[in-house]
């Protein structure tokens, strides 16, 4: 049995949460489901971006019940066990050199956001209720603090991640975990015109850009140096770049963009 829905359409991968009778809330199927879907979307080069999305009424509740109810027997072990899979699976997003947008309506709970902070882009219903819910049950938003401390702006989602409160898609753009607030059915369109953009940008040169993104922080200075220079230097030189740069010289389309 399948907890995610995959399908493909112009180049752009389509992954759903499929559990909308529990509000798509996470269980270890649906973890190594997604962990293994993303790593598969690494490997794809005939793909330019990929939505991530839920079935029914809300984006993500966080934790499945059954889940946690397990949760509270587990030994020492199996619970730092656990949380690596969960980590892996919030990893393999992250680190999926394909642009990835997130869809967010109804609700966001606890490690819900840890889905929306490893996303490139985010297109949320101003609606949609958000809560780092963790505190609350007596525990931590810890495996994802590491993805949400690297997206958000630390001074605005501090006390989010301390209080548990619940806040709107608002209070989460400001955050910076949201990139656009549409209004409430809305969501295709602003989709639509993000997806536009990207496919007017050379495939590979968004891919590297990504991967440039993601290893910044980890170099210090002389890698950044070596690293930063290394890369334009090899877009310049490589087919696409070559093209990119010889189409606006004579004023033409490139032969990669998508109208």
């Amino acid at each position: 049995m399948s907890f995610v829905v995959v399908t493909e359409m112009n180049q752009v991968a389509y992954v759903k949460l499929h559990r909308p009778e529990v509000r798509n809330s996470f269980n270890p199927e649906m973890i190594a489901e997604l962990t293994k879907i993303f790593t598969d979307l690494e490997a794809r080069k005939d793909l330019r971006a990929v939505v991530l999305q839920g079935e029914g009424k809300v984006f993500c509740a966080g934790a499945d019940l059954n889940w946690m109810k397990e949760m509270v027997n587990f030994t020492f072990e199996q619970n730092r066990e656990d949380s690596l899979k969960l980590f892996g699976m919030f990893e393999a997003i992250a680190q999926c050199s394909l642009p990835v947008i997130g869809m967010i309506h109804g609700a966001a709970f606890g490690g819900a956001l840890g889905l929306v902070a490893v996303c490139d882009e985010v297109i949320a219903e101003e609606n949609t209720q958000f809560c780092f819910s963790e505190v609350k049950l007596g525990i931590a938003p810890a495996v994802i603090s590491a993805f949400v401390n690297k997206k958000a702006v630390a001074g605005k989602v501090r006390p989010l991640m301390l209080s548990g409160v619940v806040f709107n898609s608002h209070i989460a753009q400001q955050a910076g975990l949201v990139t656009e607030v549409v209004p409430v059915g809305e969501g295709h369109t602003a989709l639509q015109k993000v997806l536009h953009g990207y496919m007017q940008c050379g495939p590979d040169a968004v891919r590297e850009t990504k991967k440039l993104l993601n290893d910044l922080d980890t170099l210090n200075w002389a890698d950044q140096r070596s690293r930063t220079t290394t890369v334009i230097a090899e877009r310049r030189a490589s087919n696409e770049g070559q093209e990119g740069l010889k189409s606006f010289l004579e004023k033409r389309e490139p032969a990669w963009r998508l109208n």
